[in-house]
């Protein structure tokens, strides 16, 4: 399983904008298209394709300065395609997102929301280290990794 990051580029938006989530987890994650908007008209925003075997199979969205704050990246999408899920995509996709985002010096601490009644996100992040910090201004929780130094 080959497992890549992709930029979003003219010749391959459309694949990662039309990908859906399933109806029970279309209310817990903005979608695509809307997060590609958003980074069209906010510069420190970065989509990414997530391609397996070179297909797409996932899309990510962050913030590389979040709240104009040097050094924290936040993440504030991530999403697997449906007929997708289940297959350690996701998994290997976080990997190599975190390694990227790792490699860079000024990153002091990578932060990612979900709803908290999504336990499948709580149970993902943490398993990569992420810690609930608490709940953000729209109900959201908050988890953060601090990239050793």
């Amino acid at each position: 399983m080959d497992i890549t990051l992709q930029d979003i580029t003219e010749d391959n938006f459309e694949d990662y904008m039309d990908m859906e989530l399933p109806a029970h987890q279309r209310d817990l994650l903005a979608s695509n298209a809307y997060s590609i908007a958003q980074a069209r008209f906010y510069p420190d925003y970065i989509p990414r394709g997530i391609a397996y075997d070179g297909e797409p199979a996932g899309f990510l969205l962050y913030d590389r300065r979040a709240g104009d704050e040097d050094g924290h990246v936040a993440i504030y999408r991530f999403m697997v395609d449906h007929p997708r899920q289940g297959q350690g995509i996701g998994r290997r996709a976080m990997a190599l997102l975190l390694r990227e985002l790792r490699a860079r010096d000024d990153v002091r601490r990578i932060t990612i929301c979900y709803h908290e009644r999504n336990g499948r996100a709580k149970a993902f992040y943490a398993s990569f280290g992420f810690v609930e910090e608490g709940t953000d201004e729209r109900g959201e929780m908050v988890a953060v990794l601090r990239p050793a130094v």
